[in-house]
C-alpha cells in the first residue's frame, strides 16, 4: 500500500495497478506455460508427470495404472491446446525412450541368460508365439477392415501396450517418408484396452478354464535356480574320492557346502576324501538332484529349501553369512581365481544376482553387487569380507560411466541399417531396439571386461521411471490434440474394437495352450502373458491375485526377448507390406 501512495496519492488509481500486476501475473504464467521455450517444456512435462503419478494411484475396480495415467494426461493436456517445441518434444521423447529402455536392459542383463537357461525355453515358445500371432492378426484385420497400416501399427503397439514397438515404428515410418503421428493417435486410442484387455483374459482364463492344481502354492520351488539336499554317502564308488575327482568325472553341477563326520562339521575342500557314512550338505540345481542321488547314495528327509531355515542354528561350529561384492578389483574374476575355500576354510553355496539365485561353480565370475552366501568360521569369514569387500556405502555410488558409454554404444548400434531380403529400406534397431540390447549385454559380460556396470536397484528404477515418464508425457502430448475427435469417428471405434481384439484373442489363445498342452502352471502364464504383451499393469493384478512369485520370474524371463522382438517385428510388418 506504501507503494501504491508514492507512485499515485489518489486512491482511486489503486484499481489500475493491481489490473497492470494481475497482468503481468498472467503475462508471466503464460510464459511458464505457454510460450515454446526449454523453461516451458520442463514445466510442462514435470507438470503432466506429477498429476499422471498421482492419478495412477488410484485403483479402478482393483486395477492401478501407474505411471501409464501419465500418457492419459498428456493426451488431455493435448486436447486443450497444451503443446512444445517440436525440438524439445522431439528430444525429450527420445531421451526419455532411451534412459527406459536402457536402465531396464542394465537391470535385467546379470541374471537374464541365467533366467534363459532355467526354464527358459518352456516359458519363452508361448511368450514368442504371442507375439507372432498378435502380429499376424494385425495383418490380416488391416486388409479385412481397410485400416492402413501406419494406423494398424499404432493400434497393435496400444493393444500390446508396448512403448518402445511405436518408438520403433515412428522411426521406420519417418524412414520412409510418411507421417508418423498417425501411429501415436491409433495407439493412443487402443492403448486404455490394451491394458485392461490382459487382465480380462486372465480373467476369463481363470473363471472357464484353470483348475486348482494349475495354481502354484506360496512355496512353490520349481523356480528356483538352486536346490539344497543333504545325502548319507552309502555308494562305494565314492569312497576314498575326493571332492574334485568326483566333480572332474561328473557333468552335474553342485556344491558341497557341509561335512559332517563322527558328529563334527567342517568344510570340505576339494582335497577333502569322502568316506562311507559321511553326510554332506549340497547345492545344486533342481534337475540335478536326483542324479546326484545315484552318486552319492541315500538322500535325507529332511526340506532344506524351507525360506526361514537358520542356517547358523544347524551348527554350532560353522557360521552362514551373506557378504556383498564391493570391491573393483574382484568384479570379473572367476571364483576358482579367489582360491578362498582352499586358502580361508570357508564355503560359497550361493550368489544372488539380481533377484536370480545362482550356483557358486568355480568358473562363475563375480560381479559388484553381487551377495554371496559364506559358511565357515567367524574369523576366516572376516578375513573373507576384507577381500570381498562388504562395504554398503561404496555401491551408493553411482557409476555413470557404464551408464554413458551404454548409451553411446547402443545409439549406434540402434542406428546401424540391417539389410533383410525382400526388403527394400533396411531396418534399424532404433532408439528402442539398441539400448535395450546393448543394456543387457553389459549388464552381462561388462564384468568380464572388468567393467563396472553395478548400479543400485533404486537408481536404476529411477532411471526408469525418470525415462518412461518422460516419453509418456510428450506421447500424449504429440498424440493428444486429434485424440477426442478421433475416437468420436467411425474409424475410431473400429480401432478400439480392433485394439482389443489384437489384445485378448492372443493371449487367450496362446494362454490355453500353456496350460493344457505344456503344463505350464498358471502362475507362470500369467506371467509369461503380461512380459510378452509388456504389461507390467496386469503383471501387479496378477500378483495381487495368484500365490507365490511364479508371475513376477516368467515376467522377467521372457520380457526382454519379446521387446526385442516387436520391436523388430513391427519395423519388419511396415517395411513388407506398405
Amino acid at each position: 500500500m506504501l507503494f501504491v501512495r508514492q507512485k499515485s496519492g489518489n486512491p482511486e488509481n489503486l484499481p489500475y495497478f493491481c489490473s497492470d500486476f494481475n497482468g503481468k501475473k498472467m503475462e508471466w504464467l503464460k510464459e511458464l506455460l505457454v510460450e515454446h521455450s526449454a523453461l516451458q517444456a520442463v514445466v510442462v512435462i514435470s507438470l503432466i508427470s506429477t498429476i499422471g503419478i498421482g492419478l495412477g494411484k488410484i485403483r479402478f475396480f482393483g486395477i492401478s495404472l501407474g505411471t501409464a495415467f501419465i500418457f492419459f494426461v498428456g493426451i488431455m493436456a493435448g486436447h486443450f491446446g497444451l503443446s512444445l517445441d517440436p525440438a524439445m518434444l522431439t528430444y525429450a521423447e527420445s531421451f526419455g525412450l532411451v534412459i527406459f529402455v536402457y536402465a531396464l536392459g542394465l537391470q535385467v542383463g546379470p541374471g537374464f541368460f541365467s533366467s534363459m537357461r532355467i526354464d527358459g525355453l518352456r516359458l519363452m515358445s508361448p511368450a514368442i508365439a504371442v507375439v507372432l500371432l498378435g502380429t499376424a492378426l494385425a495383418v490380416g484385420l488391416s486388409y479385412a477392415f481397410g485400416v492402413s497400416m501406419s494406423d494398424m501399427s499404432g493400434i497393435l503397439c496400444g493393444a500390446t501396450t508396448n512403448t518402445p514397438a511405436l518408438g520403433a515404428a515412428q522411426q521406420a515410418l519417418q524412414q520412409m517418408g510418411m507421417d508418423a503421428n498417425g501411429a501415436a493417435l491409433s495407439c493412443a486410442v487402443a492403448y486404455p484396452l490394451g491394458v485392461v484387455g490382459v487382465i480380462l483374459a486372465m480373467v476369463f482364463l481363470r473363471k472357464l478354464f484353470v483348475r486348482p492344481s494349475d495354481l502354484p502354492g506360496p512355496d512353490a520351488e520349481h523356480h528356483k535356480n538352486v536346490f539344497i539336499a543333504s545325502y548319507r554317502l552309502t555308494n562305494p564308488a565314492v569312497f576314498g574320492k575326493s571332492v574334485h575327482e568326483i566333480a572332474a568325472h561328473s557333468h552335474h553341477h553342485f556344491v558341497i557346502s557341509r561335512l559332517w563326520r563322527d558328529g563334527r562339521v567342517s568344510i570340505p575342500t576339494s582335497d577333502m576324501t569322502l568316506g562311507e557314512g559321511d553326510v554332506i550338505l549340497v547345492i545344486t540345481t533342481p534337475g540335478d538332484a536326483d542324479a546326484l542321488r545315484l552318486i552319492f547314495g541315500e538322500q535325507e528327509k529332511k526340506d532344506w529349501n524351507k525360506e526361514n531355515i537358520d542356517w547358523n542354528a544347524v551348527d554350532r561350529q560353522l557360521i552362514s553369512q551373506r557378504i556383498l561384492v564391493t570391491r573393483p578389483e574382484i568384479n570379473g574374476k572367476k571364483l576358482s581365481q579367489l582360491r578362498l575355500r582352499n586358502n580361508y576354510g570357508i564355503n560359497i553355496s550361493r550368489v544372488y544376482r539380481s533377484g536370480v539365485q545362482l550356483l557358486a561353480t568355480p568358473d562363475l565370475r563375480l560381479q559388484m553387487g553381487d551377495r554371496l552366501t559364506v559358511v565357515g568360521e567367524a574369523q576366516a569369514i572376516r578375513n573373507v569380507e576384507k577381500i570381498l569387500g562388504n562395504a554398503v556405502k561404496s555401491l551408493n555410488e553411482p557409476n555413470l560411466v557404464a551408464v554413458f558409454i551404454g548409451l553411446i554404444l547402443g545409439l549406434t548400434l540402434g542406428s546401424i541399417p540391417i539389410a533383410i531380403p525382400g526388403i527394400s529400406i533396411p531396418v534399424k534397431l532404433g532408439l528402442a531396439g539398441g539400448p535395450i540390447i546393448v543394456g543387457i549385454l553389459i549388464g552381462t559380460f561388462g564384468p568380464r571386461l572388468h567393467m563396472i556396470t553395478y548400479t543400485t536397484q533404486s537408481a536404476n528404477l529411477m532411471l526408469r521411471a525418470l525415462g518412461l515418464s518422460m516419453y509418456l508425457a510428450c506421447l500424449g502430448l504429440d498424440a493428444g490434440a486429434h485424440f477426442f475427435e478421433t475416437v468420436m469417428r467411425p474409424e475410431g471405434a473400429l480401432w478400439i474394437a480392433i485394439g482389443f481384439v489384437l489384445t485378448f484373442v492372443p493371449v487367450v489363445l496362446v494362454g490355453l495352450f500353456a496350460l493344457r498342452a505344456l503344463k505350464v502352471d498358471f502362475g507362470s502364464v500369467s506371467g509369461l502373458l503380461c512380459g510378452s504383451m509388456a504389461n507390467p499393469m496386469a503383471l501387479n493384478y496378477a500378483n495381487d491375485t495368484i500365490e507365490g512369485d511364479n508371475p513376477s520370474v516368467s515376467y522377467a524371463t521372457v520380457y526382454p526377448v519379446c521387446m526385442f522382438l516387436r520391436v523388430i517385428i513391427i519395423q519388419v510388418m511396415l517395411m513388407l507390406v506398405l
